[in-house]
């Protein structure tokens, strides 16, 4: 085995690798000299000490090397490695795992990947007339329709027309993981585990501001549509609740307002006489009741 002492020659430049780090980042940069290391025959890695205030616990490698039978020393490369007690950048995520809800601004663009497993294939059939259809049977014996009064099936009878009608036109649609993703992301935000729901005093079932949804998650969710309600415009769990539950707490209805009652058999005339102003006021004294009718 060859020997993993640093070479004496290549050891012993160390005055080399300090100038090579010093033309490389600046002399103010480059601290004390920490050691020497054997990388290889011949091959020395030299460590001074990183003064740069912004990496604190690295520290500058330059590597020099020899040939063989030769007394000059070159020089190899210049590199800032960290230590034990460097300062390091957290580990790098990819986008798409770093992604949050509520991130995407307007403009923004979210690929979606090929095989993403919250989505499957849409309908693919194709926009041909019903199997048992006079036209379908041509088509499948190569035959010409000479019967004027058949027709082919006009474009609202094809089925890609009916499936778009239906939303069946989509390239890919929700997949069965993709619905229990969306029900676990619901029920968190607005389940019956959150603390309003746990102080609430009736749940959305029988909440009359709850909007029903359709498909299959319209079984357990619904769109809140109180607008005083903290989850106004959100789908929330049948077993969620909070305090603007419909039947909660109900305003009762003011009391009807007595039967006005008019006197009409008294006369209280009221005799006025004119002010400084050009006005009238009322008399000092109250006016003489004159009789009754």
């Amino acid at each position: 085995m060859r020997s993993r002492t640093p070479d004496r020659l290549c050891a012993e430049a160390v005055e080399l690798a300090r100038q090579a780090a010093a033309e490389a980042v600046g002399a103010e940069a480059v601290g004390a000299h920490l050691g020497a290391q054997a990388d290889a025959e011949r091959v020395v890695t030299h460590t001074f000490e990183c003064l740069d205030a912004a990496y604190r616990g690295w520290h500058w490698a330059v590597t020099v090397a020899r040939a063989p039978r030769a007394k000059n020393v070159t020089l190899d490369e210049v590199v800032l490695l960290p230590g034990d007690d460097a300062v390091l950048a957290p580990q790098w995520v990819p986008w798409s795992e770093r992604l949050r809800p509520g991130d995407m601004g307007p403009g923004d663009l979210l690929p979606t990947d090929a095989d993403d497993l919250r989505l499957e294939p849409g309908w693919t059939g194709e926009d041909e007339p019903a199997p048992n259809s006079i036209v379908a049977l041509a088509d499948a014996d190569d035959l010409e329709i000479t019967d004027p009064t058949i027709q082919p099936a006009p474009a609202r009878a094809r089925i890609g027309a009916i499936a778009e009608e239906l939303g069946l036109g989509r390239p890919r649609v929700l997949s069965r993981l993709g619905l229990h993703l969306a029900a676990d992301r619901w029920e968190q935000s607005h389940g019956p585990q959150t603390p309003m729901a746990q102080a609430a005093p009736a749940s959305c079932n029988s909440c009359g501001f709850l909007i029903p949804i359709g498909g299959s998650l319209g079984q357990a969710f619904g769109v809140c549509g109180n607008e005083f309600g903290p989850a106004d415009g959100q789908i929330v769990s049948f077993a969620y609740g909070c305090g603007g539950h419909s039947e909660a707490a109900v305003i009762p209805a003011p009391p009807a307002p007595s039967e006005l009652i008019l006197d009409e058999l008294v006369i209280e005339p009221l005799q006025l006489h004119p002010d400084r102003s050009g006005g009238s006021v009322e008399p000092d004294a109250p006016a003489e009741e004159l009789g009754h009718a």
